[in-house]
This record gives C-alpha cells, structure tokens and sequence, in this order.
C-alpha cells in the first residue's frame, strides 16, 4: 500500500489496556468512523482513517486530526461536521470553526 496523501486520527480514547473510555468514546468518535470510511471512498480522497488511543484533549472531544497538515479539530460530534472538515480538504484548507489548539 502506498502512503496516502492524507491521514485522518479519530480519537477513540482507548487505554493502553484496550478499553474504550473517555469523552470522545462517550461522544460517539467510534460511530464516525465508518461514516468516514465511506465518506473518503466516495469522494476519491487519497486518505486513511485511523482510530486512536486518547489524545488528551478531552475537553475538545470528540477530535479529529488530519495529516500531513497536522491540524487538530474538536467538538466533531456530527457527520455535519465532518463533511465541513472533508469538504475543506478538498478545496484544500481547514475548516475553521473547529481548529483547536492554536
């Protein structure tokens, strides 16, 4: 497999003993996932989507980040919302309204 053009994490807040836990979990992160899969598929984006361990930005949760850019969005708690962060990939720039950490 070729590297993709884009990596997109999803925190899951796994622990390091494997459970699921924390604010992005509660939140949902895990149900956009496959919505997220799909969403790439259709779209022909030349992405992977990858869930994750907690990212320790559990007042921000659920996040999302999205490689090679780096940039970290919170509260991505719909497919709304994901659309907007896809949508600006496509046009190749970053949905503001939920940029955290800068």
């Amino acid at each position: 497999m070729e590297k993709p053009e884009y990596h997109i994490f999803v925190c899951a807040s796994f622990r390091t003993d494997g459970e699921a836990k924390g604010v992005c979990n509660k939140k949902g992160a895990v149900n956009l996932l496959p919505y997220i899969e799909n969403e790439i598929s259709d779209r022909g984006l030349d992405a992977q989507v990858t869930s994750t361990g907690c990212m320790k930005r559990c007042d921000e949760g659920p996040v999302v980040v999205v490689y090679p850019r780096g940039v970290f969005y919170g509260k991505v708690e719909s497919e709304d919302i994901v659309d907007e962060i896809l949508d600006a990939i496509e046009d190749g720039g970053i949905a503001e309204d939920y940029v955290i950490g800068e």
